[in-house]
């Protein structure tokens, strides 16, 4: 989703009440409140692809799959964030009793728009790491065939990239595999871009 930064500052005590109120979506960074904007017709064909090839191979599991609309928060440095796709294994825990706000996901996937690939490549992306659940971020491009996996190895995150439709992504953490053809199932590019 894209984002644009607004000129408020709110504790995140603030924010939370205030938000729930809300009619649309923001995030909350440092202090700053951050709306989202609608997403592009590729976004939401690939997070939804996303979505649903994790739902079927985690059904019968003790996993979720949640889409854009489950907030996820980081500490200690607290900030709040719409991942487009989350997934909670076991039992989730949440900041209160309004079960809005998940504080231990393990698997966290950004779709990248123009507007937001460097801020969910770096600052979201660093503050994602400060959750001690989380074990993968992917980045998927929406313009162009590239996956990029995260992944957790101890007190480091390794980085391995899908760049081929024939490609399989594997999730270890929640053990499941992802082919880039049904990730991108739908989706058009432009010719010089294939």
């Amino acid at each position: 989703m894209s984002s644009a930064a607004a000129q408020t500052y709110l504790t995140p005590e603030a924010y939370l009440a205030w938000e729930r109120k809300s009619d649309t979506k923001h995030e909350y960074l440092r202090g700053e409140i951050i709306a989202m904007s609608g997403a592009s017709y590729q976004h939401t064909i690939i997070t939804m692809n996303i979505s649903g090839e994790l739902y079927v191979q985690l059904k019968d599991t003790a996993c979720t799959v949640h889409t854009n609309d489950m907030r996820v928060r980081t500490s200690p440095e607290t900030s709040y964030f719409y991942p487009d796709v989350v997934v909670v294994c076991d039992k989730p825990r949440f900041e209160d009793n309004a079960f809005d706000t998940l504080l231990n996901p393990i698997v966290l996937v950004e779709v990248l728009s123009p507007s937001t690939e460097t801020y969910d490549r770096g600052e979201k992306f660093e503050h994602y790491q400060q959750l001690t659940s989380l074990q993968e971020y992917i980045l998927v491009s929406q313009d162009e065939v590239h996956v990029e996996r995260y992944r957790r190895e101890e007190t480091r995150w390794e980085l391995t990239e899908f760049r081929a439709l024939e490609n399989i992504l594997s999730l270890t953490s929640i053990e499941c595999r992802l082919s880039l053809e049904d990730l991108y199932r739908r989706v058009e590019f432009r010719e010089n871009q294939l």
